[in-house]
């Protein structure tokens, strides 16, 4: 059965890292612990004294003072990996914690896991090709020497760096290595972790190589286990669920967090809140339970991303010039259906297409599957039709051979709306006004991707309100635009009231018009 060795670099909280050691080695699991010889000296004699009798907690021989960004902490690691190796020979697993990571599943989920799979788990991309660097240095970080820390010493790293960059001072990767990039929260297996001790031993030219890089602790295992593990055997993928925002900033969770942390596919999360102290109990307590059945809907990251863009408005580019000086016509009609849900748009659309002589196409900028004619693959894909929408358009009456179209629009597309408003054309918007039941919305967030099928009542309790309020806020915000020749069809409406903004939006009869009002189940879900 697998037996986890966690390697824990650490330098404050002594109160947490006891608990932390505690609580992970109650499950029969080993712990290795680095704590920063900068940190207080006090701190680490009272983990020492507190750990002292627990036979499954090690030390590092040998303390250094760490540096983010440094060597440092990969060579804390190493020091940690050492004590580890020689203290637990049973440990057929070495895992990468912080003192701000806690167990979001229990030990029996955990060893069944790994027992289950052969194989190290790591993020190792491909340094060059890949876009796991967003922003900042790439090769940089590589080709020349780092010898300062960037943030305590900021001019020395770029007055050191730019005076390289002068003088051309770079220098060659070693050649046997593919340099990959990735997560540096890992699990490795035992013999994994023994290759790579062997090959800091036998490898000095690499060794001095990953001292002067910068950040190496995204880059060294991930190197190395690439270079010393068939691939066969590598899981590209952290088992720690951590998040970050827009900047680059770790997401730290609260003690409301704990039915979201459980129903994420990781074993562990980082950054636990060192305040959150019912939650670092509860996790604690988990670790060590025989609960192995965990409803996993691994919704977390989309979930975040959604909430921490609601509100946001406005464009973060802007047009390109053939969109601002093209148009579609002036003698052309665009008739604009905006509605969120999508089915009740799409029901008006085939009445509009069985009763009238106008053209009428579903959401063509919302659903890459939209039944379109070829355009000569400018409909391929959502992102050509976006990024051309005004010639889009134009091919699509060309093509109907008319003047006269109707197309629908989610509400979450004003941008879409208020570009197409502003063309030439006569342009006439129809928005339809829905309710939102609960049932809808949960069916909505689990379309999208927001939640699962085993998404839990209490996290569809806070997340239910909030996509409400986000699908209101789009339906204000496109009244607040105040368009020209607009019209509102509503499910309180009567059927005459419904009938007159229909007559109003096609330029229809009055018969046509209530024909349409008429369509049956128009607003059913």
């Amino acid at each position: 059965m697998a037996r986890i060795a966690f390697i824990l670099l650490c330098h404050r909280n002594p109160a947490a890292i006891i608990a932390q050691a505690e609580q992970l080695t109650a499950a029969g699991d080993y712990i290795s612990i680095h704590f920063d010889s900068s940190a207080d000296a006090a701190d680490y004699e009272s983990i020492r004294s507190a750990l002292a009798e627990n036979p499954n907690v090690v030390f590092a021989k040998r303390r250094i003072k760490c540096g983010w960004g440094e060597w440092s902490l990969v060579q804390a690691t190493l020091n940690a990996i050492d004590a580890a190796l020689e203290s637990f020979p049973r440990a057929t697993h070495f895992y990468m914690v912080s003192g701000d990571c806690m167990p979001i599943k229990s030990a029996q989920f955990a060893h069944r896991l790994l027992d289950q799979t052969d194989a190290d788990y790591i993020e190792s991309y491909d340094f060059f090709d890949s876009d796991w660097i967003k922003t900042g240095f790439r090769e940089e970080r590589l080709i020349y020497r780092h010898l300062f820390n960037e943030r305590s010493q900021p001019r020395r790293f770029y007055a050191s760096l730019g005076l390289q960059q002068k003088l051309k001072l770079t220098r060659k990767i070693p050649e046997d290595l593919q340099i990959m990039i990735g997560s540096q929260w890992w699990c490795l297996r035992r013999r994994t972790v023994e290759a790579i001790v062997a090959f800091v031993r036998e490898r000095p030219d690499v060794m001095r190589f990953f001292r002067t890089t910068w950040i190496p602790d995204e880059t060294f295992f991930q190197t190395l286990v690439r270079h010393l593990v068939p691939g066969r055997e590598i899981e590209n993928r952290t088992l720690t669920f951590l998040m970050f925002t827009d900047y680059g900033m770790p997401v730290t969770f609260y003690n409301d967090h704990y039915d979201l942390l459980l129903s994420q596919s990781g074993l562990f999360a980082r950054k636990i809140s060192v305040e959150a102290a019912d939650l670092r109990e509860k996790l604690g307590a988990l670790y060590v339970s025989d609960k192995v059945d965990f409803d996993i809907s691994d919704e977390g990251r989309r979930l975040f991303n959604f909430l921490t863009t609601r509100g946001r408005e406005g464009r973060r580019f802007a047009q390109r010039f053939w969109e601002k000086e093209t148009t579609l016509g002036r003698s052309r009609e665009l008739m604009i259906i905006a509605c969120k849900k999508w089915h009740v748009a799409k029901r008006l659309v085939a009445a509009i297409n069985t009763h009238t002589q106008v053209p009428a196409v579903d959401y063509l900028f919302n659903e890459e599957d939209t039944l379109l004619p070829d355009l000569g693959g400018i409909e391929s894909s959502l992102a050509k039709r976006g990024r051309h929408r005004r010639a889009m358009m134009r091919m699509l009456f060309q093509h109907f051979d008319t003047d006269r179209m109707v197309i629908c629009l989610d509400t979450a597309s004003l941008d879409l709306i208020t570009d197409f408003h502003s063309d030439r054309a006569t342009v006439r918007a129809l928005e339809i006004e829905c309710s939102f039941d609960d049932d809808y919305l949960i069916g909505h967030a689990q379309r999208v991707g927001l939640a699962g099928e085993q998404t839990n009542d209490a996290t569809f309790a806070r997340l239910l309100p909030t996509i409400r309020n986000d699908m209101i806020h789009e339906r204000e915000a496109i009244r607040d635009a105040d368009f020209d020749n607009a019209a509102r069809l509503r499910e309180t409406a009567s059927l005459d009231e419904n009938a007159a903004a229909l007559a109003q939006f096609l330029r229809v009869s009055p018969d046509v018009a209530r024909m349409l009002a008429e369509t049956p189940h128009l607003f059913v879900d």
